[in-house]
């Protein structure tokens, strides 16, 4: 659970407007401790911050510490002390990109009245805004992030832990959405967080996009075994044609408010046209974009060309690595897992 939370943060620290409350150190923080926190939050610059008052009181880079070797020196011996550059909370962009310009400066700590280090604005990070100016982000300027739990107390717990570190929406991914442990954790986290937005899925019929939206779902993902990778239709049985599934999904969603998310069996161009007009507001892809720079699969060579592996969540080789709930099959061990998908 821990590792997804650091994996969340780690993505609404990679770009934003400006950081708030940014990771800081002490005076007497080590160079030692200093870099576990960079391989940790892969961050590089650090307000130095009094641990008594919160005062600003240098500024820590990657270049200060570039070539000191005693891990047991202080962030004070090695900080950046006389003339700190800062900005207040008032700031906007413009003028801080201006600042950053002029100073040839890579970074700029927001201070409040009391000189504390309330926000971090980088150069990268203004940058990156004027390269894609489309990314989807929160009103602080952050990335949107979205994260898979599952079901029972640990989904409770998990869903609780990544909202805990930012996360915008949760997903409650089961195989077979129509159950009623994935409408009671539904139900839970609505109770203790209704800010959060839970997508929950995946379902094929009208009933079971009814009762997840009754349960409190935000948006209901359909598909059951249409995904270029996943083998469920072949191996228990069971599923819907996709765009009967939708079509139906969306009537049960009409008048609710709630989102319909068509997931899977999106090959060609004109199935995104089809999704849409059968009534989902949005569709999920993977095969699409599974061979792009972006994607997570690892690169291998063969006959002289490049290729990413792809798996899907049904495969063993996923289930080995932990989404074996999803397909309640939790309990069983790796040699007796029955895959739902494959890979390659």
């Amino acid at each position: 659970i821990e590792e997804q939370a650091d994996q969340v943060r780690a993505v609404k620290r990679y770009e934003s407007g400006m950081v708030v409350n940014p990771v800081t150190v002490g005076p007497e923080t080590t160079l030692g401790e200093v870099r576990e926190i960079v391989a940790r939050k892969k961050i590089t610059g650090f307000p130095v911050v009094d641990p008594a008052t919160g005062r600003l009181v240098g500024m820590l880079t990657h270049r200060d510490m570039r070539f000191e070797s005693d891990l047991n020196v202080t962030a004070a011996s090695l900080m950046t002390t006389g003339d700190l550059i800062t900005v207040r909370e008032s700031a906007g962009r413009e003028e801080a990109r201006h600042l950053l310009k002029t100073r040839k400066i890579e970074r700029v700590v927001v201070v409040d009245e009391d000189y504390r280090a309330v926000g971090l604005i980088t150069m990268k990070d203004i940058e990156k805004a004027q390269a894609f100016p489309h990314a989807a982000k929160d009103d602080q300027g952050r990335l949107l992030v979205g994260a898979a739990s599952t079901v029972g107390d640990t989904g409770y717990e998990r869903a609780m832990a990544l909202a805990e570190a930012g996360c915008d929406v949760v997903v409650i991914d089961t195989a077979h959405g129509h159950s009623a442990s994935v409408a009671q954790v539904v139900e839970r986290i609505k109770r203790e967080n209704n800010r959060l937005q839970i997508i929950a899925g995946n379902v094929a019929t009208y009933d079971a996009t009814r009762a997840l939206i009754d349960a409190g779902a935000d948006a209901v993902k359909v598909g059951i075994g249409p995904g270029s990778i996943c083998t469920t239709r072949i191996v228990a049985g069971v599923g819907v044609p996709q765009l009967t599934a939708v079509l139906d999904a969306a009537r049960a969603a009409k008048g609710t408010g709630a989102s319909v998310i068509a997931d899977g069996g999106i090959k060609y161009s004109g199935d995104l046209a089809k999704a849409i007009a059968a009534g989902a507001n949005v569709a999920m892809m993977g095969s699409m974009f599974a061979g792009t720079d972006e994607s997570p699969g690892e690169v291998f060579l063969y006959q002289g060309r490049s290729y990413k592996s792809y798996r899907g969540m049904g495969s063993v080789g996923a289930m080995g690595a932990g989404s074996a709930d999803r397909y309640f099959q939790k309990e069983v061990s790796s040699e007796k897992l029955v895959p739902e998908g494959i890979e390659g």
